[in-house]
């Protein structure tokens, strides 16, 4: 697996750099490789933390990390995100460990709800989340609801 510097920072102490980094890292994969027209900005970025995974200078994952009561009931976590150019060498599996523990260092220890497309849903099984209702499109992707207690 590759070194990745994780770094975590609210919206408002990002760098003009960083936040193009993550927006532009975001747009490679949610909106030219999964082919979806959709607005990625969507006024909860300001809100959040988002915690930022770096091969040297080269920003190849990311998460935004919501506080209870922001989008759902719960914390959150979204915009999970892996370069396409970094996979397949664990980094998405560090960038959830290191995303939940982020939740529970500015959050406190309490549920996790995310909302996943389907197709992963194996994989955050194996981080304790578990379907928690029926199949929904969004951007005409198939998602479902899952939490981790």
């Amino acid at each position: 697996m590759a070194t990745i510097n994780w770094v975590c920072k609210h919206f408002d102490s990002l760098t003009n750099h960083e936040l193009y980094a993550l927006l532009r890292l975001r747009s490679d994969v949610f909106v030219v490789e999964q082919n979806c027209v959709f607005l990625d900005m969507d006024n909860n970025d300001k809100n959040c933390f988002h915690l930022l995974g770096y091969d040297g200078d080269l920003l190849v994952a990311c998460t935004r990390l919501l506080a209870p009561n922001t989008v759902y009931q719960e914390m959150s976590i979204g915009r999970v995100v892996n370069a396409v150019s970094h996979r397949g060498k664990g980094i998405g599996k560090e960038l959830m460990r290191q995303s939940i523990q982020q939740c529970h260092q500015l959050f406190g220890y309490g549920t996790i709800k995310i909302g996943a497309q389907l197709y992963l849903k194996r994989f955050y099984e194996r981080f304790g989340f578990e379907q928690t209702g029926d199949i929904y499109l969004e951007d005409d992707i198939e998602h479902i609801k899952m939490i981790k207690k």
